[in-house]
């Protein structure tokens, strides 16, 4: 063995070698000499922890027999168990399961590699490679030629794997805090990442606060987390996981309290959910009590590791359906006289409309069609991004309950059946709210009922939005004019509210007063005054804004311009100094100011107001697990051409050949090709030459020509950019061009 000195000069020779190297790799081959002379052994196994794995795998090894090891981080073996303990491990014979169990009772010797050579491992010394607490990999030695590995061996070996954790902490992964990636990224300074960290009671408030005050999303959080614990990060999709099932039940409260659920894959693969999965002995005692040896871990929000825990299994047991009931709150129980109507198949009723509501939140629709049928069972349709689907059908006999029950949760008359009806219901999901609309119609079948899930929670990031370049540059400079009137228009449905709270948040500045008159209020932002209008009591948008004009505002947004009062009060605002934001159901953009002039606006006005008019739709996205790409035939070259202009055709580059993009359909889709929806833009801005015309009162075709030699491109052809990006495809174009 080697004297203390020359371990030092041996530790300095390490240091210099990795000084002269860019990656671990490219010093294996040196470095792998010098530690297998430091410690007089015959093999060496460097592992490194795999971020979207729960298992190592060795790339740095010794020997040609195996080119590549991969073990899980579980007890079922050596280097398993010491990355899954953190703690180090020294084996004088791997082959005594007497000297394995003392160290953990479940501990193995993977063999298969020895019984795959001629090579036989007789001893081993097992360090964990760490950063900052944060595991990065292992290292294996094996083999001591004399004797076995002693106490000097492991106080050596660790001050190596501390020099290897330093070095190489970012090629192996791993930061030395949970938030340091928000650091690096921009996304917080470290005064007030410090701040939160020292004043916040635990790791959820910390998260909590870092949403509500930093405005920061789950994502961007979330893969923080990810890159410090070196774990997938995974949010609530219950569609996709479950709760495992096991006969081994753990107390909900220890699970609530550690932030921690087990969950399951659709093929059944234990997952442990975590929102500190560096708890090592935590992770022990979850494993020893469900008794399973191989599983994933992946990091959560602990809101999200909560909402598993509080949502069930999510299948359709009257147990979780009345764990379900007692998490919906309503106005029901004040009722009483109205209870009869369900007759005794109330309870069946409530757990029926329960249902419906939590399947719609968790498919993330945004309507649920409750549509009779004469001499037929009732269909309860849902539509998903912009599509209706059929989920189920109830009974002719129940129809009628559960129309009521609808009603009461709504505080609808329930006796009146000859009359629309318009309502609101709120019930809670896994502890969230949920609003919901109601729409009461009455049909020849029978009262018909829809319901629109109202979006919640914060604004979307302007750069979410998915605008063509060249229109969010030109997005950004109207809306940082002092004042004028920006409008958003397009079909119901086509995300206008959504935009125009993308655009509040990136106004939303300290030093600028916003107030925004909506029906209903969906999406609430910190920093905005919002304002719910309620015409039944005279309380209209344009009432409310000739309110905020006394409220000292810098920016105004008004909900809708129904009416030429409020369409008047606006452009009265936006000329006074206001910068308004609201919008318009109409097709085009150009169209938008022939339509404003026939209510009345006098023309000279609005040109002087009008910053500029977003037109947009949404259109269904390629599902990214099955998207494939494909040569486009002539005939799509073709349809290209001729919808995108030949004039403006070289803006496309169309490389040769020209690729384009199709779903095939798979499990994560439902066979459909296409998963989520994204907008498709058209921007109109106010220029003299546009303004002469607007004089003029010029036709729509006059204003179109005039808007697109200004910069402006149409829906198809922005949909058509997007389809060559990949994001759509053709059938989606044609839809939009059907449209226009």
């Amino acid at each position: 063995m080697l004297t203390t000195n020359a371990h030092q000069q041996t530790l300095d020779k390490i240091n210099v070698i990795l000084s002269s190297h860019s990656s671990l790799l490219a010093a294996y081959s040196e470095l792998e000499t010098i530690l297998l002379g430091l410690f007089s052994a015959s093999r060496m196994s460097i592992f490194q922890r795999r971020r979207q794995h729960q298992d190592l795998v060795a790339r740095f090894k010794t020997g040609k027999e195996t080119t590549e090891i991969k073990v899980p981080i579980s007890p079922l073996s050596i280097a398993g168990y010491v990355a899954l303990a953190q703690l180090p491990a020294v084996i004088a014979d791997p082959y005594n399961t007497d000297e394995l169990q003392s160290i953990h009772p479940r501990l193995r010797f993977a063999d298969k590699f020895d019984k795959t050579s001629a090579f036989k491992t007789e001893n081993i010394l097992c360090i964990p490679i760490l950063n900052a607490g944060v595991l990065l990999g292992v290292m294996q030695i094996i083999n001591k030629k004399t004797g076995s590995f002693d106490g000097a061996d492991l106080k050596l070996a660790q001050q190596v794997a501390e020099i290897l954790g330093n070095k190489f902490r970012y090629e192996l992964g791993g930061t030395a805090n949970p938030f340091d990636s928000l650091l690096h990224q921009g996304l917080i300074n470290d005064k007030a990442l410090s701040e939160i960290l020292k004043t916040s009671q635990d790791h959820r408030q910390a998260v909590q606060r870092l949403m509500s005050e930093y405005r920061l999303t789950e994502a961007q959080i979330g893969n923080s987390l990810s890159t410090h614990y070196q774990v997938p990060f995974f949010t609530y999709q219950p569609d996709k996981y479950h709760l495992y099932q096991t006969d081994s039940k753990l107390n909900l409260s220890y699970l609530k309290r550690n932030f921690v659920a087990v969950i399951a894959d659709v093929r059944d693969n234990p997952i442990v959910l975590m929102a500190e999965p560096n708890n090592a002995a935590l992770l022990m005692e979850i494993e020893s009590a469900m008794g399973i040896d191989v599983y994933d871990i992946a990091v959560g929000l602990p809101n999200h590791v909560l909402q598993y825990l509080g949502e069930g299994g999510g299948g359709s047991t009257p147990g979780e359906m009345s764990e379900i009931l007692d998490e919906i709150g309503t106005s029901a129980e004040d009722h009483d006289e109205h209870i009869d109507e369900l007759s005794d198949d109330a309870p069946a009723v409530v757990r029926l409309v329960s249902r419906i509501l939590h399947d719609a939140k968790r498919l993330n629709a945004s309507d649920i069609h409750i549509d009779p049928e004469k001499n037929g069972p009732t269909r309860v349709r849902m539509r998903i991004d912009g599509v209706c689907r059929d989920m189920s059908q109830v009974p002719n006999s129940h129809h009628s309950a559960v129309i009521a029950r609808i009603k009461i949760m709504a505080n609808l008359n329930i006796a009146e059946k000859r009359v629309p009806q318009d309502g609101k219901l709120a019930f809670k999901m896994s502890g969230q709210l949920v609003e919901v609309r109601v729409a009461s119609i009455p049909t020849v079948a029978g009262e018909g009922v829809v319901m629109r899930i109202l979006a919640a929670g914060g604004a979307m990031p302007i750069g979410k939005m998915n605008l063509a370049d060249a229109n969010m540059q030109r997005l950004q400079s109207m809306i940082k004019k002092p004042h004028g009137i920006l409008l958003v228009v397009g079909p119901t449905g086509s995300g206008k509210t959504t935009t125009l709270h993308a655009i509040l948040g990136y106004l939303n500045t300290p030093e600028k007063k916003i107030w925004t008159a909506e029906d209903p209020v969906e999406i609430t932002q910190a920093g905005l005054q919002q304002v719910q209008v309620s015409p039944k009591i005279g309380f209209t948008f344009a009432n409310a804004l000739r309110a905020f004009l006394r409220a000292d505002p810098d920016i105004i947004l008004i909900g809708e311009m129904r009416d030429k009062e409020t369409a008047h009060a606006g452009i009265e605002a936006s000329l006074t100094g206001h910068l308004v934001l609201s919008t318009l159901h109409t097709n085009s953009a150009p169209e938008t100011i022939t339509r404003l002039l026939d209510l009345g606006l006098d023309p000279v006005n609005f040109s002087d107001a009008c910053v500029g008019i977003l037109a947009q739709r949404l259109i269904r996205t390629l599902c990214p697990k099955c998207k494939e790409s494909y040569p486009a035939s002539e005939d799509d070259i073709g349809f290209i051409r001729r919808q995108y202009g030949e004039a403006y055709l070289q803006e496309l580059n169309l490389a040769t050949p020209v690729t384009l993009y199709r779903g095939k359909g798979c499990e994560e889709c439902g066979d459909t090709g296409y998963r989520g929806r994204t907008g498709v833009h058209e921007l109109l801005g106010m220029t003299p030459e546009l303004r002469s015309l607007v004089y003029k009162e010029g036709s729509v075709a006059q204003m179109k020509a005039q808007a697109m030699q200004d910069g402006m491109r149409t829906l198809v052809q922005d949909a058509i950019a997007k389809a060559l990006k990949g994001d759509t495809d053709l059938a989606q174009v044609q839809i939009i061009g059907g449209a226009e």
